[in-house]
């Protein structure tokens, strides 16, 4: 009992110790969290409280003046110290300002001798590049062993006629046995001398009109020489003769011929000329014994005629006038209301000149029997055709008027010739129904018919083969005219049927550059006739003109600076800087090629073979390999030869032609800073051979101003007078082939000068320029629609900004028509569009625009261009209106070529298709992009 209540107790006082010992665990914390919470928060507010009094004097633990501070003897020294730090301080201040300033400093003259480095190193790239050249150069000029050439001298023949060696017959003449070429050098310039026509005894028979357009054509020539020694041939104007003149015997008249002075007993070097003014003129010549003479007329019989020594020509039309080009018809529409029309009256049966025979068959008479008369099945054919009424056809076999006069077996014309042309400009295809006696090889009346049609732009289509057209061995006549025997009646309907509008259009307009090149006037006739003999012999035309520069003196040695807008191109290297001389572009180089080699495209295409050009943009090119295996001088390939980006792009001019330079024309008035900022723009241009100024005002520049230095020759010219045309004149100063025409305010980059001339270099015969207008036929207002905004088919590219070549300004000053230029004048305006046009019709290509990066401010207008802009636009809309009613002249007629393709790169860069369009016009332009 006694252990269980001790138990018990024991346990009671233990349990009494443990809740004590919590006691006192629970107090010791309590007081603990008082300690260390309660405490510090009466404390800080305290601190906080106590030294908000105002007595300054009674703070404990607020802040002191330094001055009181100081006062605190403690504290003395550490203020002295303070004050020591503080100077130190600003005097390390200053002296950190100072270092940061000669940091800047010395930060500059790196940059500045960076930016010294990197032009060393360009200069010194450049001047590689130019060594490199003229190493090239040199070893070029070592090897090569062709002759330079230039303007052949001339020579002369020599006063003493050598004798020839009569041929077997004089029917069997030809050039080789009957002309002497030692009267013809090559380089003789082709002298002609006219025998006066009232000089010999049948002068005074001859037309009057006849002989009086004759003389005014001899007179003009630039080949007439009054010097018969020198003569390389020597014309006589035996025909037309007056109607109601005696006729001449043939003795008589080869009697009269013997007697000329120069005749010298067989007539070798004489030109005979029969010029007819009627569709009835005899042949005077047939039966004379002309000797070694040549005989040029337009009415020939087989016998007579002399194949490659006699000269079908064309009969005089306009006697002393001119054709009214205005009144010409249109080439639009292609088709016309009659598919075709013929009138016309037989004069003579050939059934009473021609031996008797039965009829026969076409198979009978194809198998080269003698010939046949097919005129009676010819009309019947015709006949049934316009019966048929399957397509509109005029057919007349008798005139209504009495008919006009004709040799007999041909058709005689009908009505006036005002008639015929009404008729002929409501007709698509015109038919020419040849003699029917296949001996007559040749007739006014049928040439009259001819060229009628080609004035009027129906298509020829002639029936019998064996008819000699004017200057058949020079002009494709194929693709003007359509020429059938006349077995093939039958098919004819069919046939012309078949007939594209795009052939018709070609074979129109290639009529109207025959008839107005060749036949339509007076001089056209007199010099065609010189070019076909001249042709003959192989000498080449006289070289074109160029217009003498009237040079302005004045001051150079102004510094030429450098907008960095303008040249500073960042890393492109954009090509050997030109240190050595500039060089001119080789000339003449296609002297003799040009006529024996390019016969058929001299007479066939613009402009025609009277001119003989320094060079021309559609001269052969060599192959890519040409330049590795011979033929590499004046080449420089890129990169070598293999080619390359970037850096060696850019260090070689590359291309299928050798190197050149180009020309930079700048047309200005009285604009004297402007002009000056514009020069110094072209300060260090790659491949820049010179700057011409052309000075269009009247009042010279001004004596004190000083021109810019910009390393190449600038050439200020003095024009006659204040015209737009002046910008296109072939000036004696431009010698080289690309021309780089530029306003006096146009403002260029030179990597975008230079992605031009790349790409005119590739495309030299067509223009290559920046800004760009559109134009587009207004249908609902029967107008023409002009402006600059922006659209896919670009047609023309301004010339005051683009490269041209320079065969385009010979074109344009001296043989596009006068008419032209003078709308030019009266406008003072649209000497662009007048360009356009004529490269158009030349090349049938459009103008290539570039677009450019950043430059689209081509030209720095004044406050007053917008309100001038729309009298701008409305001259130049009148100009088109005016130049299309002139496409009917030689040179405005050509393609609309659709081409919307916008080329980022040149090397990507398409051939484009041209898409024959029926608008006389020039072409959408190409448009190209200037690489970033």
């Amino acid at each position: 009992m006694l252990r269980a209540g001790n138990g018990s107790g024991s346990s009671g006082q233990q349990w009494v110790l443990r809740w004590s010992n919590r006691i006192r665990l629970t107090w010791l914390s309590f007081t603990l969290f008082i300690i260390l919470v309660f405490f510090p928060l009466i404390a800080h507010y305290y601190l906080t409280t106590i030294d908000e009094t105002e007595d300054v004097g009674k703070r404990i633990f607020g802040p002191r003046p330094g001055s009181e501070l100081c006062e605190v003897k403690h504290v003395q020294d550490l203020c002295r110290i303070r004050e020591s730090v503080s100077e130190e301080l600003l005097q390390l201040e200053a002296k950190r300002q100072e270092l940061n300033g000669e940091i800047a400093r010395l930060n500059l003259k790196i940059e500045a001798c960076k930016k010294s480095i990197d032009s060393a190193k360009q200069d010194l790239l450049q001047l590689k590049n130019v060594i490199s050249q003229t190493e090239h150069s040199y070893k070029e000029l070592i090897a090569q062993n062709q002759p330079k050439l230039s303007l052949p001298v001339r020579l002369l023949p020599d006063k003493d006629d050598v004798g020839l060696p009569m041929p077997k017959s004089p029917h069997s003449c030809k050039l080789h046995s009957c002309f002497d070429y030692s009267r013809c050098s090559l380089t003789s310039g082709f002298p002609v001398y006219i025998y006066d026509p009232d000089s010999y005894s049948w002068g005074a028979a001859i037309d009057t009109l006849v002989k009086q357009s004759f003389l005014a054509s001899a007179k003009s020539s630039i080949y007439v020489t009054d010097d018969p020694s020198i003569a390389c041939i020597y014309i006589v104007l035996v025909g037309e003769v007056q109607e109601n003149s005696l006729s001449r015997s043939p003795e008589d008249l080869e009697k009269q011929l013997h007697s000329l002075p120069y005749w010298r007993s067989d007539g070798h070097n004489h030109l005979l000329v029969h010029l007819s003014r009627k569709s009835m003129t005899q042949n005077y010549l047939y039966n004379v014994s002309t000797g070694r003479a040549v005989m040029a007329q337009s009415t020939f019989f087989e016998k007579q005629y002399r194949l490659g020594f006699d000269l079908v020509i064309s009969p005089l039309v306009h006697a002393l006038s001119e054709p009214n080009f205005l009144e010409l018809p249109s080439q639009v529409p292609v088709k016309r209301k009659y598919l075709f029309t013929f009138q016309g009256e037989k004069v003579e049966s050939l059934k009473n000149s021609l031996q008797e025979a039965p009829p026969r068959s076409f198979e009978e008479e194809m198998e080269g029997d003698p010939p046949a008369d097919y005129d009676d099945r010819i009309i019947g054919t015709l006949k049934s055709v316009q019966d048929s009424h399957l397509d509109q056809v005029l057919v007349e076999f008798t005139c209504k008027n009495h008919p006009r006069q004709s040799i007999s077996t041909e058709w005689a014309l009908c009505g006036e010739r005002e008639e015929r042309l009404e008729l002929l400009k409501a007709s698509t295809f015109a038919l020419l129904i040849g003699p029917g006696d296949s001996r007559l090889v040749a007739s006014t009346s049928s040439s009259m018919r001819l060229f009628e049609s080609l004035e009027a732009g129906a298509i020829p289509v002639i029936l019998g083969d064996q008819v000699r057209l004017p200057y058949h061995d020079f002009i494709s006549w194929s693709e003007a005219a359509i020429i059938i025997p006349k077995p093939r009646i039958t098919e004819v309907h069919f046939l012309l049927r078949s007939i594209s509008d795009n052939d018709v259009l070609a074979m129109r307009r290639q009529g109207r550059f025959l008839w107005e090149t060749y036949f339509s006037t007076t001089e056209s006739v007199f010099g065609t006739i010189l070019a076909a003999f001249r042709t003959r012999i192989q000498i080449p035309a006289a070289p074109i003109s160029e217009e003498l520069a009237q040079e302005i003196p004045h001051k150079s040695g102004k510094a030429a600076g450098t907008d960095p807008n303008i040249a500073d191109n960042g890393d492109l290297d954009l090509g050997p800087v030109e240190t050595e001389p500039p060089y001119s572009s080789p000339r003449y180089l296609r002297n003799f090629t040009f006529t024996a080699a390019d016969i058929y495209r001299a007479w066939n295409h613009p402009p025609g073979p009277f001119h003989l050009f320094p060079y021309t943009p559609l001269d052969p090119v060599l192959p890519s390999e040409a330049k590795f295996l011979g033929s590499g001088t004046g080449f420089r390939p890129i990169g070598g030869g293999a080619g390359g980006s970037g850096k060696e792009f850019q260090a070689a001019l590359g291309g299928n032609v050798p190197r050149e330079q180009f020309t930079v024309v700048i047309l200005t008035y009285e604009r004297e800073e402007v002009l000056m900022n514009s020069l110094e723009r072209l300060n260090g241009l790659p491949y820049l051979n010179k700057v011409v100024v052309v000075w269009n005002s009247p009042k010279p520049p001004s004596e004190d101003l000083l021109w810019p230095d910009i390393g190449v020759p600038v050439v200020v010219v003095q024009t006659e007078k204040n015209s737009l045309n002046n910008r296109f004149l072939p000036w004696d100063a431009i010698e080289t082939e690309a021309i780089l025409s530029i306003d006096d305010d146009a403002h260029l980059r030179h990597d975008e000068i230079m992605f031009g001339f790349r790409v005119w270099r590739e495309a030299r015969d067509r223009i290559v320029g920046f800004p760009g207008r559109y134009h587009a036929w207004d249908a609902s207002h029967q107008s023409w629609l002009y402006n600059s905004n922006y659209s896919c088919e670009l047609s023309m590219v301004l010339t005051g900004a683009a490269f041209f070549h320079k065969y385009y300004a010979y074109l344009y000053s001296y043989v596009m028509p006068q008419a032209i230029r003078d709308m030019v004048d009266e406008y003072i305006n649209c000497e662009d569009i007048a360009m356009n046009f004529l490269v158009s019709h030349i090349t049938r290509k459009p103008p290539i625009k570039i677009l450019l990066n950043g430059s689209q401010d081509f030209f720095s207008h004044s406050m007053s261009w917008s309100i001038k802009a729309k009298k701008h636009f409305w001259s130049s809309r009148q100009c088109i209106s005016t130049t299309v009613a002139l496409k009917l002249n030689k040179f405005w007629c050509s393609y609309l070529v659709n081409s919307c393709e916008d080329f980022g790169d040149l090397e990507e860069a398409p051939a484009p298709s041209p898409l024959l369009k029926t608008f006389c016009s020039p072409s959408p332009a190409l448009h190209m992009e200037v690489p970033r």
